[in-house]
């Protein structure tokens, strides 16, 4: 039998050992056994499991030395090791403690160093202020306001906080020498509250509180801020009165129309029949169709309540009462005469280059309609939902496009002056840039709420011939306005030339002492058009840019064209000209028009007609510029030459 370490399992009892043993030797056993008790091969087997025990002892025993030996010898590893890392502790130790006193001698220098930058930046920091109050206060002295601060409006904050500053300075000096600046400085203060103010109430219609509680801050320094109180009050009164009918219908007939109608799609997943669908709708409008069958008057008087309340709120802000603008045939014939005869029928009246044309206006009105066909979604029957739309549509056009955009075209057009008027405003393209912008939004909700509630029916025709009718007004009165203002620009060029212009220009008395480039008049007129080039490229855009620039170009080169055929020209006068015209065509790139710039260029060839000798006549006339051109054109400029009949040029065109 082997002997192996499962013998000396625990619990080990000797007597069941020797016993189990006894058992396992064949002979060994007392009792029914296989086979007789044989007491010496049991003997042996004693001893020689006695002697296999003893050489399991042995091996135990060295494998525990060895062991143990492993084990001293890891212990006194283990020991070094320790004995390392303490030391190593000590070092960083006492590497944190030098650093944690490097840390405490920095820290204080930093203190110390930020008390002293404190000490000097503080009065620094007074002085600029002063410095910059000193400035601001100069201006308001010399009576030019030129910092953006005060022409930004998006600045507004700040120019409050500097013109407050100013107000407090201005209370402590003497009337006698600075009552005048002490005078606008008050007006500025007055001006910017009553902006402020008004910002407040704008926010407030917008409903936008962060905006409100911003403007509220800002006016807080202000005399005037418990203006803010009465505005608040006033308009939430306004307001109350005029949204109790809708917000009272918007509740009865939209929240709990909203609940029924989710009700009965969750009823249609119980098994109510074949014809369920039919059956809770009969259901619901039995139970709604008391509000219902007046939803669309109701909707119509709400938004016609509400749009004459926008409107007027802000020709309020403007202090603006609407003029009458007149209908009818009188309307319609004064319409077409001032087309054909581009004659300002009626009064001139002075806007002060104001627009009469608000985006936050647009935007309220735009937004109560969005609402509006929300609601003519939901809470119309299908068979009506366009007719529905459609009469929202119409109150829209009504309130957007005649009372407000078409309102203002006509006092543009009233504000435009004559075109002999000098230094005249012509913001008339002002109106155009913002009537194109605000009819971009008009055209997007066309597309995107309207569209869908009326492309499959009959109305859809209706809308699309009104909107059509509703542009082609705004075109006529547009391109009218635009032909009008560019009669003034050329009056204004014409204007210039005929005030800086003189005879001697051309006919200078000393032909070899001239140094000038170019003429006075041709310099003003140069940088009056450049202007106004950049004028109509910031008013219009696509194609309309191109056709603008090309038509008051046209008539730049003929005012330019008629100007020079009234002068008479010396040698000298004659190169002047060709300087002028240079510079006139230079100022021509501008306009980007591939024809304007070809008219110049003719007319810098017609030019050259005033210099060349007269044996070169003919050649430079058959040049290629000038060989398409009428012969009479070409006389009339030889003619304007001095030595035209001395030198008997009239002969080359014979």
């Amino acid at each position: 039998m082997a002997t192996t370490a499962q013998l000396f399992e625990e619990p080990f009892d000797a007597d069941e050992y020797i016993e189990r043993l006894a058992w396992r030797t064949p002979g060994g056993g007392s009792k029914g056994g296989a086979e007789a008790f044989d007491p010496k091969r049991l003997l042996e087997e004693f001893e020689n499991h006695i002697e296999e025990l003893k050489q399991l002892d042995e091996k135990i025993q060295r494998k525990v030395e060895k062991l143990e030996h492993q084990c001293h010898r890891e212990a006194k590893e283990f020991a070094h090791k320790v004995q390392d890392l303490q030391r190593s502790n000590q070092v960083a130790f006492q590497h944190f403690q030098e650093l944690d006193e490097h840390i405490s001698y920095v820290a204080t220098k930093v203190c110390h160093l930020g008390d002293q930058l404190e000490g000097v930046n503080t009065p620094r920091q007074r002085a600029v202020e002063a410095q910059r109050l000193m400035t601001y206060f100069n201006e308001f002295l010399d009576g030019d306001l030129r910092s953006d601060v005060f022409n930004n409006p998006d600045k507004i904050k700040e120019a409050a906080d500097i013109i407050q500053k100013l107000h407090l300075i201005a209370q402590e000096l003497p009337f006698d020498r600075f009552a005048d600046v002490k005078a606008k400085i008050a007006s500025k203060y007055h001006d910017l509250e009553r902006q402020l103010i008004q910002e407040f109430t704008a926010a407030q219609r917008r409903g936008e509180i962060g905006r409100m509680r911003e403007v509220a801050a800002v006016l807080l320094h202000f005399k005037g801020y418990a203006h803010c109180v009465d505005v608040y009050i006033k308009q939430c009164q306004e307001v109350n009165c005029s949204l109790t009918l809708c917000l009272t219908f918007y509740m009865l007939n939209q929240y709990y129309f909203l609940r029924t109608t989710t009700l009965a799609t969750k009823l249609t997943e119980f098994n109510l029949g074949s014809d369920k669908h039919t059956f809770l709708s009969k259901l619901i409008k039995s139970i709604f169709s008391t509000y219902l069958e007046s939803y669309i008057d109701m909707e119509r008087e709400y938004l016609r309540t509400r749009g004459a309340m926008i409107l007027q709120r802000y020709y309020d802000s403007k202090n603006h009462q609407k003029r009458p603008i007149g209908t009818g045939s009188i309307q319609d014939l004064k319409e077409r005469i001032r087309q054909r005869t581009n004659l300002p029928l009626g009064p001139s009246i002075d806007t002060h280059g104001e627009t009469f044309l608000s985006p936050e206006l647009v935007v309220n009105l735009l937004q109560e309609t969005r609402h509006a066909f929300e609601r003519c979604h939901r809470l119309s029957d299908p068979a009506d939902l366009p007719k529905n739309a459609f009469s929202i549509f119409l109150l829209l056009v009504d309130h957007l496009c005649v009372e407000h955009i078409d309102y203002a075209l006509e006092i543009g057009l009233s504000a435009i002056p004559s075109a002999d008027a000098k230094n005249a405003n012509l913001y008339f393209l002002d109106v155009v840039q913002q009537a194109n912008s605000i009819f971009h939004l008009f055209d997007k909700q066309f597309n995107d709420q309207l569209m869908p509630l009326i492309s499959s029916s009959p109305k859809l025709a209706e809308c699309l011939h009104k909107k059509k009718e509703v542009i082609e007004q705004m075109e006529v009165k547009l391109d009218n306005g635009i032909d009008r203002t560019l009669n003034c620009m050329v009056g204004q060029m014409k204007h210039i030339l005929a005030t800086e212009q003189k005879k001697t220009d051309f006919r200078p008395e000393d032909e070899n002492n001239v140094m000038i480039q170019y003429t006075t008049a041709c310099s003003k007129v140069c940088a009056y058009v450049s202007r106004q080039v950049e004028h109509v490229r910031k008013s219009m855009d696509g194609k309309n840019v191109d056709t603008v620039l090309t038509e008051l170009g046209v008539r730049f080169h003929r005012l330019i064209h008629e100007h020079l055929q009234q002068y008479s020209y010396s040698s000298m006068g004659g190169m002047l000209a060709i300087c002028d015209v240079a510079e006139y065509r230079r100022c021509a790139k501008d306009f980007r028009v591939p024809l304007v710039l070809q008219l110049f260029d003719t007319l810098h060839a017609l030019c050259n007609l005033l210099v060349v000798a007269p044996d070169n006549l003919k050649q430079v006339c058959s040049g290629e510029q000038l060989t398409n051109l009428d012969r009479n054109l070409l006389h009339a400029f030889v003619q304007l030459r001095v030595d035209y009949r001395s030198a008997r040029l009239g002969r080359h065109f014979s």
